[in-house]
């Protein structure tokens, strides 16, 4: 059985914090059994583990969320990367046809599909696994998992069985899906014996392949990768589930909850303030999380949530949170912190002026023995500045040190690239006519192919 665990979003639902870089499962509000922050993807990637399911897992994801998975579950985890950001029918198709093409699954192997954020208990991932047993007892064709509902929820899609007779496990034909009801509507569900859709399904790999054939479509990776902009966004609830007659669920009785919205995530956190500020006595009920330098103070509010990141602040009431989609519907804002591979960084500062030169400040930390990729631009320049640490760069070939103090010029077309010795602090000061990632030309990536540089040139 292989697991996928789809990694995509917006950003906007737990806005400041998250981005269009930065989705809300990489969002580190979360404690470890040891106590340490943790993320979404990082609970369920030590979930997975502890289930013996995480050497037969992938993930898949967009191109800008690669660096940030690999920066917080290592470089050796399986990503299958979709070439642009669409919905989940194209990104489980490219999925399928990944695992076929490139990794060799047979037809029958059976593929469960995950959203890559769930919070849940351990024996959430023996349910899924026990999807591979529901689609032999029953010959159904998709095998779906349904949280037995706590209340009657809004927020919520509902799984409707047809109220046929259950199997030995609980499982279930289905009948029907409904999406987010009213309340009255979702009791009446309820009395009816339907379940949380909860996003996770599960197939024989060669089930999907026959539908990417019966439409047109390739079943090799680097194929459909160059079709990929021509299939319709459209969610393989939709496209697939919903048009499938030999469908099952099987019901999951256990602790389940979406932590989509800054209310939900609140109560799941260890503490109600991280990062610098004071809150008051009176204040118990709210929460600050604030990422910033600067401190916050608190003073007599009741369930109130402060976030505040270098992409904004935020101060609303929790149970009026949800509403910050809708609020920044259609605003765009350059990313203001991301997290790579090689460290991280915070935008300071950045200025686009009327003659059409922009100026981008950032405050960029290279852990130890992380390399950036050697590279070139063509529209911009760069100084930088070292705060802290050591660092061999190359800048042409040539190799140099360089230590706290130390200034370096990087002018347009010159190609460079840095290895920290130590952890590594300075500030970079982009100028140029256009500053966006593609203007990164890489040339190589790892550290020794960069060292031979110096003998090719």
């Amino acid at each position: 059985m292989k697991l996928v665990l789809l990694s995509g979003g917006s950003g906007k639902r737990l806005w400041p914090l998250s981005n269009d870089s930065r989705s809300k499962q990489f969002l580190k509000v979360l404690e470890s059994p040891l106590g340490e922050p943790e993320s979404m993807v990082q609970r369920v990637w030590r979930q997975l583990g502890e289930a013996g399911l995480a050497e037969s897992s992938y993930l898949a994801t967009g191109r800008g969320q690669v660096e940030m998975i690999q920066s917080q579950l290592g470089g050796d985890v399986k990503i299958i990367v979709e070439p642009e950001r669409r919905d989940t029918f194209p990104a489980i198709a490219l999925t399928a046809v990944y695992l076929y093409s490139v990794e060799g699954v047979l037809p029958d192997e059976t593929v469960a599909i995950l959203p890559v954020d769930p919070y849940v208990e351990g024996s959430f991932f023996g349910a899924v696994s026990e999807l591979e047993q529901a689609l032999d007892a029953t010959g159904a064709n998709l095998a779906l998992i349904g949280v037995v509902p706590e209340h009657p929820s809004e927020k919520y899609g509902y799984i409707i069985p047809s109220g046929g007779e259950a199997q030995e496990n609980g499982v279930m034909p289905v009948s029907g899906f409904l999406e987010k009801p009213d309340r009255l509507r979702a009791e009446e569900l309820i009395g009816q014996g339907a379940l949380w859709n909860c996003g996770v399904f599960a197939f024989r790999l060669g089930y999907l392949l026959n539908i990417l054939q019966q439409k047109g479509l390739p079943l090799t990776y680097e194929e459909l990768q160059k079709q990929y902009k021509l299939l319709s966004s459209i969610s393989f609830d939709y496209e697939v589930v919903e048009q499938e007659d030999k469908i099952v669920v099987q019901p999951y009785d256990g602790f389940w909850k979406d932590l989509g919205t800054w209310n939900t995530l609140t109560e799941e956190m260890a503490s109600n303030q991280m990062g610098r500020g004071v809150m008051t006595e009176d204040s118990s009920t709210s929460c600050l999380v604030n990422e910033l330098d600067i401190p916050i103070t608190v003073i007599g509010l009741q369930d109130v949530i402060i976030a505040a990141s270098p992409d904004g602040i935020l101060v609303t009431h929790k149970s009026e949170s949800p509403r910050i989609k809708e609020v920044l519907k259609g605003t765009e804002q350059r990313p203001m912190y991301e997290e790579r591979r090689w460290g991280h960084y915070r935008v300071i500062d950045y200025v686009k002026y009327e003659e059409s030169n922009e100026v981008l400040t950032k405050r960029i930390f290279i852990g130890e023995g992380k390399n950036i990729s050697y590279q070139y631009h063509l529209k911009r320049s760069e100084i930088w500045t070292f705060i802290s640490g050591e660092a061999s760069i190359i800048l042409n070939e040539k190799m140099h040190k360089v230590k706290a103090g130390d200034v370096v010029r990087i002018p347009a077309g010159t190609k460079h690239s840095i290895l920290a010795l130590t952890d590594v602090e300075f500030i970079e000061v982009q100028t140029g006519s256009e500053l966006v990632e593609e203007d990164n030309i890489r040339i190589t990536l790892d550290w020794k192919d960069i060292e031979l540089q110096q003998f090719i040139s």
